[in-house]
């Protein structure tokens, strides 16, 4: 084999996420479409897979004989982040919540009494529990396929000084399924719905009125950033990977906001001090209007407590809070409008 002269920019590489129907099998050509996230780079794909290099008993060395290696028991991980836009961001959150796909109008939410959520081989409803990922390569047949995948940790962030307070997002993807590593099968068309302004989204399309952390509303963001963490168990181990996916543990909803110090929020320290036990210290909103609705940008944590208050010396004073959503019965624990 020749050296090729061939080479490749890392901008020419793509990032796609589909809607997948039936567990096992990544969504082709032909299936649900494939949008392309508005990523910023590219970052490698942790394969995690198994392997064994202990020297065994006879040999001071590694013998060929004795090296094992395994994709199956191997759990990968796809971290990505850019630009949230309409239909990338209704995806991850559709995922991240459990919702069934298209249910939610715009607004998803976790329900404070939510139970844990299972997904594997024997199910039948499968849409909007799962999403096959495929890392686009310039390269012919050479695309990486995820399939089975859910979204565990998605952070949605925005800082008035960068890019006029655009909405970012960082993802996190698991997969306990064999991954393609030379994905044949075309996507087909892939909808960059980045390319589209209306797309985007702003904190500057917040109102004072509904800008309100722990139940203190008019106050001046700096910037924020939302974490969603909802983490998956693989279980019953078979020859193409994992067959059970389970969402069994915490759900959690963490705000930290950078706001400025005046009036409005000097008591803050004392409010994070005086908090009391089994209460929540107030509803932290972040949105246009005083509810939710498709189409505008927003957070609403209906009882929400304080984590921590501290100064941040800057130009002038400002206040980072971080503030954790609480779960009231029945009621959403948090709310993501977009």
């Amino acid at each position: 084999m020749a050296i090729s002269t061939a080479s490749y920019s890392s901008s020419a590489f793509k990032i796609a996420i589909a809607e997948q129907d039936v567990f096992g099998t990544i969504t082709a050509s032909g299936g649900n479409a494939y949008h392309a996230l508005d990523v910023d780079s590219i970052s490698s794909p942790s394969l995690n897979l198994i392997q064994a290099l202990d020297v065994r008993s006879g040999s001071r060395v590694l013998q060929t004989t004795d090296f094992f290696h395994s994709s199956r028991g191997s759990i990968a991980e796809i971290s990505v982040s850019g630009t949230a836009t309409t239909n990338a961001l209704d995806m991850l959150l559709e995922n991240m919540m459990g919702e069934a796909e298209g249910g939610a109008s715009g607004v998803y939410s976790f329900l404070s009494d939510a139970s844990a959520q299972s997904v594997g081989s024997n199910d039948t409803g499968q849409i909007g529990t799962l999403l096959s990922i495929s890392v686009i390569s310039p390269i012919s047949a050479m695309d990486l396929g995820f399939k089975d995948c859910v979204v565990t940790a998605l952070s949605l962030s925005g800082d008035a000084g960068t890019e006029g307070g655009r909405i970012k997002f960082s993802a996190t993807f698991k997969t306990g399924s064999v991954v393609d590593h030379t994905q044949v099968t075309a996507v087909g068309a892939v909808d960059t719905a980045f390319t589209a302004a209306s797309e985007n989204y702003s904190m500057n399309s917040w109102t004072a009125g509904y800008r309100q952390l722990v139940g203190v509303a008019d106050l001046v963001m700096s910037s924020f950033t939302l974490n969603l963490t909802n983490d998956a168990n693989f279980l019953g181990l078979v020859s193409t990977g994992y067959e059970t996916i389970s969402r069994a543990g915490e759900f959690s909803a963490t705000l930290d906001a950078t706001i400025k110090y005046d009036p409005n929020c000097q008591a803050f320290f004392e409010n994070f001090a005086d908090q009391s036990t089994g209460a929540s210290e107030g509803a932290t909103l972040l949105n246009n209007d005083g509810s939710l609705t498709d189409a505008n940008f927003g957070i609403s944590m209906p009882a929400s407590v304080m984590t921590n208050v501290a100064f941040n010396e800057q130009a002038m004073m400002m206040l980072d809070v971080s503030i954790k959503a609480t779960g009231g019965g029945s009621t959403a624990l948090v709310e993501v409008a977009c």
